[in-house]
């Protein structure tokens, strides 16, 4: 049977080139692209299939940062699949950023700006708002939805009633005759200083994306430890600083393409510098090929070129306490429980 990967946050950048070269890579794969509306989703096959005509290409919607789409869409691949193989969490979003010139030209004085520029530490804010579900928009988009949809496909023993959906679910990941995949996009913006156990869903600070993706790494950890036996591996990547519609909304479009030969210049000095979704895919696609089983769970991957326009993978250890994980993984899932209670009707 041919393998099915489920791709969030399809319709452009890295996710679009993932898919992409993915289907390059094996094209007998089910490829299962998730985008926010039906119009995106439908425009991405049509470009996908263009480009690999004979390729096995379906369709979800879901709006990660909606709880009751996440159900919707768990229900439906529940239809749809007996197993999922590969899910590659990709959506996620950046809000209203802003770039802090003064620390910028400060970093330039001290001698700190090319770690600024590839971390983003110090110079990049964003303002966050609550969503639908009374739940921070970047953490629940980036994470939280993400989490909710992974659990309901993994093999739990129930304990009380809403537990009873995720087990329907359970079975398109775990205990398979082959492992399952998650591969989490990360950031090299993930930094353990944005996030705080008391305020995991950053609704006091002003580093929301930066918090979210350090909670990923925190997740991915916990998961691998509670879930390998299972045949459940999970996996962090870093795309690195990809020209896509999300770092166009950071400055204008224009003063991009100002910059643009001053970042190539900048590339031979910072690897993670990949500039284009096709070199910022190339860590999700190493993935694909490796075998989970020799996969360190404390390392993020990190897709880099050379100032020579080389791609390639290199493995970084990820900066986290295993008892902060732990504990935030625990509060995952009391808000899995407070926030599931509420759609209840969705749960049949």
């Amino acid at each position: 049977m041919e393998r099915v990967v489920l791709v969030t946050g399809a319709s452009g950048g890295v996710g679009l080139a993932l898919c992409q070269r993915l289907l390059a890579e094996d094209g007998r794969i089910h490829l299962c692209i998730a985008c926010r509306n039906a119009q995106k989703s439908e425009a991405t096959r049509d470009l996908i299939l263009a480009a690999h005509p004979a390729a096995q290409v379906s369709t979800v919607e879901v709006d990660l940062g909606n709880l009751a789409s996440v159900l919707r869409v768990a229900r439906e691949l529940r239809c749809r699949f007996q197993r999922l193989d590969f899910v590659y969490l990709n959506a996620g979003i950046m809000p209203n950023p802003h770039v802090n010139f003064k620390a910028l030209w400060h970093g330039l004085l001290t001698g700190r700006v090319l770690h600024m520029l590839t971390t983003a530490e110090g110079i990049m804010t964003q303002t966050d708002r609550l969503n639908g579900d009374g739940l921070q928009e970047v953490f629940a988009t980036n994470l939280f939805g993400h989490f909710i949809l992974v659990r309901l496909r993994m093999k739990i023993k129930p304990s009380v009633w809403w537990l009873m959906w995720v087990r329907q679910l359970e079975s398109l990941l775990c205990g398979n005759e082959k492992p399952s995949r998650l591969i989490w996009t990360s950031s090299s913006n993930a930094r353990e200083s944005a996030f705080s156990l008391s305020d995991y869903q950053h609704a006091k600070g002003q580093e929301s994306y930066s918090s979210s993706k350090y909670a990923t790494d925190l997740t991915s950890v916990v998961l691998n430890r509670k879930f390998n036996k299972q045949g459940l591996y999970s996996s962090v990547v870093c795309p690195g600083l990809v020209m896509s519609n999300m770092t166009y909304r950071i400055l204008p479009v224009f003063l991009w393409k100002l910059l643009m030969p001053i970042m190539w210049l900048i590339r031979f000095f910072a690897k993670t510098y990949t500039l284009t979704p096709y070199n910022g895919a190339e860590a999700h696609v190493w993935l694909f090929k490796q075998k989970p089983e020799y996969l360190d769970a404390l390392v993020k991957y990190h897709s880099c070129t050379s100032g020579l326009g080389k791609s390639y993978v290199e493995p970084r250890k990820i900066n986290v306490d295993e008892e902060i994980a732990e504990k935030f993984y625990q509060k995952l899932l009391e808000l899995e429980k407070e926030t599931l209670e509420r759609y209840s009707d969705l749960l049949d």
